[in-house]
């Protein structure tokens, strides 16, 4: 690339925190992940039958992630090559352009902060609904302090998905290496789950995503206690009780920094799940720790500005 591939970052970076994904553009040509979720659905509904043996589906579901990523690498990496050539010295710019709409600073931003606003408001029923569009635990019956606990690590946790490690595969890989991401990502999303209707079929897309997020993860949870101004402790003593091998990083940064208890128990689907407590704080979350999480979060998201900027300057 004939500019450094941190200038191309710190760019998409920009346009994602000034703009997010603008409604206008997404009621005009969607998203780019629709594309994935249908080819995944598509894909699902003829591979993932139920009379089908479990070995059989599950080499199903690697045949489809593997024709995913290899389309999706290989129609970045052409199109990039061709903005590099075709509209060389400036063809950096319109990589950026492209890159922009697979980061989430300014969406995950806009979707935790009117939590906090309903609950300053005491519209619990209105909080719990805008929980619901970023979690997926039941939310119906959540008080206050598990409304802004669910909030606060689902920031954490999309703090790698949606902004690191995106991030990260950009810097390595170009283009490709931030689309392949953001494939693996959402095929991890809508596939990857432990049910019996998914188990076998999603195996592939849940490793793959769990492999993809290893380093992620880990800078996440460094990025969010180094903006926390703490955390470590938590950091190394309870990131290993989430049951994903890279979830549990950011949030346990994220409960250290806050001084909090995240996770527990969990309902989903109406069955509770007795999941191990993050951090030894407090239990009645509020408003307020919203507040203070988003404040982390947005320090810890303009650290990587930092570093791509001076890098830029740099080279």
């Amino acid at each position: 690339m004939a500019e450094p591939v941190t200038l191309v970052a710190l760019v998409a970076l920009a346009l994602d925190a000034a703009f997010g994904w603008p409604q206008s553009l997404y009621r005009w040509i969607g998203h780019p992940v629709g594309l994935f979720a249908r080819f995944l659905n598509a894909a699902e509904l003829r591979w993932n039958r139920p009379n089908a043996s479990f070995a059989k589906r599950r080499i199903s579901g690697i045949t489809a992630m593997s024709v995913l990523m290899l389309a999706v690498g290989s129609i970045a990496w052409i199109v990039q090559h061709e903005l590099l050539v075709r509209l060389a010295p400036h063809g950096w710019i319109a990589v950026a352009i492209l890159a922009w709409p697979a980061l989430a600073q300014r969406s995950l931003f806009d979707h935790v902060r009117p939590i906090a606003r309903a609950l300053e408001a005491g519209d619990l029923p209105a909080a719990r609904r805008a929980t619901g569009c970023i979690v997926g635990r039941d939310t119906d019956a959540l008080d206050e302090a598990g409304v802004a606990r669910a909030a606060i690590e689902s920031l954490a946790e999309s703090f790698c998905d949606g902004i690191v490690a995106p991030l990260f595969w950009l810097l390595l890989f170009g283009l490709p290496g931030i689309w392949v991401y953001k494939a693996v990502n959402t095929a991890d999303s809508l596939i990857g789950h432990r049910e019996e209707r998914w188990r076998a079929f999603g195996w592939a897309a849940a490793r793959t995503d769990d492999l993809f997020n290893l380093v992620p993860a880990r800078l996440s949870a460094l990025l969010l206690c180094l903006a926390g101004n703490g955390g470590w402790r938590t950091l190394w003593r309870d990131a290993g009780k989430h049951a994903s091998p890279n979830a549990g990083w950011p949030e346990a940064a994220m409960a250290g920094a806050l001084g909090l208890k995240l996770a527990g128990p969990i309902g989903y689907d109406g069955v509770m799940h007795d999941k191990l407590w993050i951090g030894n704080g407090r239990e009645n979350a509020g408003a307020s720790d919203i507040r203070r999480a988003l404040a982390i979060y947005v320090g810890a998201c303009l650290l990587p500005w930092a570093l791509a900027g001076g890098s830029a300057w740099v080279f």
